[in-house]
């Protein structure tokens, strides 16, 4: 007899776990094979070699990519991600997964990624300059305020994006604030885009946990990843109360039973670069926190960390997704299994590309909105898509994730259809 945390289970890739999803709505919708080749292929990708002299003056070549997935609700969005594990298969798989997101928040995008197989962290500040103003100079034919509008992502950040809109305009000959978001405030950039996906994250968070019956000043919770998101769902689930027990980064993992002090946290991780050696903390590893006893877990760092090796492991009510793909599909039905409600991605970490969406439209218009009818809108937007997943999810008997994405996809497909198929 087999069961679901038996070895059949194995993971795979990105690309393959958001084609399984896309199957699994098709079937459920009943399209036919031409309407799931049509959004399962992206529309267009680009790849491109990116020639960088270094500050001592060796030339190498770094790989950057931009796959636009779909246009059928609007122009392509998405953010640009600098990682040395940057591929084209993952890359295809966070644009379609935009797509998604974007049609279930109702934002009228298509998705889009791009990526440079790049660790950051190796080169200087001029180094990257030149390398994005570069990665921008040669996929520049595809982008634009009307094409495709990147924001920022893994490894990436408000000052990219100055240099990919200097670039931008330069070559055009005229200041393009809107070709990007995620820009400084003093460029363009919105106010509240910062903190955005970490506070989409906990306003769904909040919304899950009482669909539960729990109490934040009652509920515990784990986040793994401390970077932009993690740091700021940690941040935004202490100040509702709720109490962060566990962080983690790529460089360690701590925890206090009592709750961690994240303001402090988050000093020593500005002066040192890491959560380890938090002083009112002791060390765990990061399979110890995946695995700790809390009402909450947030994976906030990369796809694929809760996966068919550890979901059984996975001892949290609830799980939200603040990364892009950190449950692999094997994963989906062990937790599935042992009750674990999963917010997905798509919904969970949606609030960045809402507020990027109203820094385009406040760039488009040259009006700006203040911080707190950013937040209302932001709030708002992100109730709406909760109360639209969890309708269908119980209308339907579908997980949250196979809800959400039913919804998206149909909404695309529909789009699609309205449009008709040119020639």
């Amino acid at each position: 007899m087999t069961t679901t945390t038996d070895v059949i289970l194995t993971d795979a890739g990105p690309l393959d776990d958001a084609l399984a999803q896309l199957a699994g709505a098709v079937e459920k919708l009943g399209y036919g094979s031409g309407m799931h080749q049509l959004l399962a292929k992206p529309r267009r990708e680009m790849s491109v070699s990116i020639p960088l002299r270094r500050d001592n003056g060796d030339v190498e070549v770094l790989s950057g990519y931009r796959v636009q997935h779909n246009f059928s609700r609007g122009p392509a969005k998405g953010g640009l991600r600098f990682s040395p594990h940057v591929s084209l298969d993952e890359v295809r798989a966070l644009a379609m997964w935009m797509t998604w997101k974007c049609a279930l928040l109702d934002v009228p995008y298509g998705g889009a990624k791009g990526g440079i197989t790049i660790d950051p962290t190796q080169y200087s500040t001029g180094e990257l300059s030149r390398v994005t103003r570069r990665y921008t100079s040669e996929i520049l034919p595809i982008i634009g305020p009307e094409k495709d509008i990147p924001a920022p992502d893994i490894g990436t950040d408000e000052q990219t994006m100055a240099w990919m809109m200097d670039t931008f305009s330069a070559n055009v000959g005229y200041t393009v604030p809107s070709v990007v978001t995620g820009k400084p405030v003093s460029l363009g950039g919105s106010l509240g885009r910062s903190s955005a996906t970490s506070k989409g994250v906990v306003h769904v968070a909040l919304a899950a946990l009482e669909y539960r019956g729990l109490t934040p000043s009652f509920a515990t919770a784990a986040v793994q990843g401390f970077g932009k998101v993690g740091a700021g769902s940690a941040q935004f689930l202490a100040e509702a109360g709720v109490k962060v027990v566990a962080v983690g980064d790529q460089y360690g993992s701590i925890h206090n039973s009592n709750g961690l002090d994240i303001p402090a946290l988050q000093a020593h991780v500005a002066a040192t670069g890491t959560v380890r050696g938090f002083g009112d903390s002791e060390p765990i590893d990061a399979a110890a926190l995946l695995g700790l006893e809390v009402d909450l877990l947030v994976p906030a760092a990369v796809e694929g960390v809760i996966n068919a090796d550890n979901a059984a492991n996975i001892r949290a009510l609830i799980v939200v997704e603040g990364a892009n793909g950190p449950t692999t599909a094997a994963a989906d039905k062990i937790l599935a299994a042992n009750s674990v409600l999963v917010v997905p991605d798509i919904l969970a970490n949606a609030g960045g590309v809402i507020v990027s969406y109203f820094e385009w439209v406040q760039g488009n218009q040259a009006y700006w909105w203040t911080a707190n009818e950013v937040d209302e809108r932001l709030e708002t937007r992100m109730i709406q898509g909760w109360r639209c997943v969890l309708e269908t999810s119980i209308r339907r008997e579908l997980s949250l994730r196979e809800a959400a994405t039913v919804t998206a996809v149909e909404r695309v497909a529909d789009a699609h259809l309205t449009r008709g198929l040119y020639p």
